[in-house]
């Protein structure tokens, strides 16, 4: 009798894209995307937001991430197919509205980070090079990233792994100059329990609340993994170990990088910065040029920006295959190319969006629009994420007794009540916390409606999960 572990199962057998992704490949894939820019970038707010114990609120925020990680590792074991959350949708509720709802909601999402970031990368940029226009360098920069995800899977993956070691690298120079801070005998651990209720928030638990929604667009990026699916080799063994593994690393990584930051630099300086971990090399305190080592972490943090904006521009194109192929949008998506096995239509949609999405923000930012596009981009990402990762775990619950012919991942279940509780605490508060981004939001929502009408109205009435001919296509 063979392992029914290693047994293709229909779906498996039924997909056109390649599967090369060992378990390996994925645990760096999961570790790189949620240790990506997110904490080169974001760590000043969450100091401003808490004070010296900011690093609380990384714990908590990488706490609930990791039991919503737990309920994609289920059901990605269950349906080890591309379109991860929407595809749970679909097969929990049936709803095709309520899916494509979910689609979009992803897509906008992931579109709002991938500009998000390519516009930090580009002020990264500015301090090594002036000389480009910053919107010049963010379209570039996203170009290459589409040329990197259409020569294949395989490769963006390998690009990804060597990436996230760079990065992790960056992060282990600030935990080295935490370390030698502390050997110094320099170090007050007093500040690790101070959290500032003289500011907006007033009391610590809201401070940490506000530390947490400020700080989860950090914790975002383990959910791409579960789009991988399809090329994934054996992702009834490697999801579970490679996504809540991964989940588990970072969270460790975070609180050590935040704890060395608040010992080594004084919250204030930490508050005021666009680039937190920045001013914690500007110490001086290892025995190098400190010029040098400015432009070595900037090119760095260049790496990390890089290595999240690449996973994101991954999986806009896989969620489009993967709901094309459920008759939720228009079939063009599920296109593959004959050669690289890339799906190709997808990921040139989805880089005219990220594209037109900076276009149309440099306009705005250059005609007086008195926003923040990084900041704003962010939340809008956060909100739609929150939203999507609580309809995730309920999708999960209901789905429990259904389609468990075959080995799967289960997660505990009184946690992930814990983590439904705690996705819509802080979905609630960044929502009362910036209720304009819910303007943002419902204006990328509307964009996806013309992709609904054009399925509704256009496109192919079938049964779903068929994979399409691509001579018919």
């Amino acid at each position: 009798m063979p392992d029914t572990a290693t047994v293709p199962r229909p779906d498996e057998q039924d997909s056109e894209l390649k599967r090369s992704i060992t378990g390996r490949l994925l645990f760096f894939y999961t570790l790189g995307d949620v240790l990506g820019s997110g904490i080169y970038v974001l760590i000043g707010l969450v100091a401003a937001a808490v004070g010296g114990a900011f690093w609380i609120a990384f714990a908590l925020g990488v706490t609930v991430a990791a039991i919503t990680g737990a309920a994609y590792a289920e059901l990605v074991t269950k349906y080890p197919q591309a379109a991860g959350a929407s595809l749970y949708v679909n097969k929990a509720f049936g709803n095709r509205p309520l899916t494509f709802l979910v689609t979009v909601s992803f897509l906008a999402a992931s579109m709002a980070a991938s500009g998000s970031l390519a516009v930090g990368f580009a002020s990264y940029f500015d301090t090594l090079w002036s000389g480009p226009p910053a919107l010049l360098v963010s379209l570039v920069f996203v170009a290459l990233l589409v040329v990197v995800n259409f020569i294949g899977i395989t490769e963006s993956v390998w690009m990804n792994m060597l990436m996230t070691f760079v990065e992790v690298a960056g992060l282990a120079i600030v935990l080295i100059i935490g370390i030698v801070h502390i050997s110094n005998g320099d170090a007050d651990f007093g500040v690790l329990t101070q959290i500032d209720t003289s500011g907006d928030y007033g009391s610590p638990a809201l401070a940490v609340l506000a530390g947490i929604s400020f700080s989860f667009f950090a914790m975002t990026g383990f959910e791409n993994t579960a789009n991988v699916a399809e090329e994934t080799i054996d992702p009834y063994k490697a999801f579970p170990r490679s996504l809540v593994g991964g989940m588990v690393v970072a969270g460790l990584v975070y609180v050590l990088v935040s704890m060395a930051a608040a010992l080594t630099v004084p919250v204030e300086t930490l508050a005021s910065s666009d680039a937190a971990l920045l001013e914690v090399v500007k110490q001086g305190i290892l025995p190098f040029s400190t010029d040098f080592m400015t432009t070595l972490f900037s090119i760095i943090a260049l790496i990390a920006i890089t290595n999240t904006t690449l996973v994101t521009i991954v999986t806009q194109p896989r969620v489009l295959y993967g709901m094309a192929r459920e008759d939720v949008v228009p079939g063009i998506f599920a296109k593959i190319h004959p050669v690289r096995r890339s799906p190709w239509v997808g990921l040139i949609f989805s880089g005219i969006v990220v594209g037109s999405l900076l276009v149309i923000g440099t306009l705005v930012t250059e005609a007086g629009g008195g926003i923040d596009l990084v900041g704003r981009l962010a939340t809008v990402t956060v909100v739609l994420l929150l939203a999507i990762y609580a309809i995730v775990i309920v999708a999960c619950l209901k789905l429990r007794g259904q389609d468990e012919d075959q080995p799967f991942f289960r997660a505990n279940t009184p946690l992930l009540f814990v983590g439904l509780v705690g996705n819509l605490a802080i979905l609630y508060f960044t929502i009362y916390d910036d209720p304009h981004s819910l303007i943002w939001c419902a204006g990328l929502l509307g964009v996806g409606l013309v992709l609904f009408l054009a399925e509704y109205f256009f496109g192919s009435r079938g049964t779903g999960s068929q994979t399409p001919d691509l001579k018919e296509v």
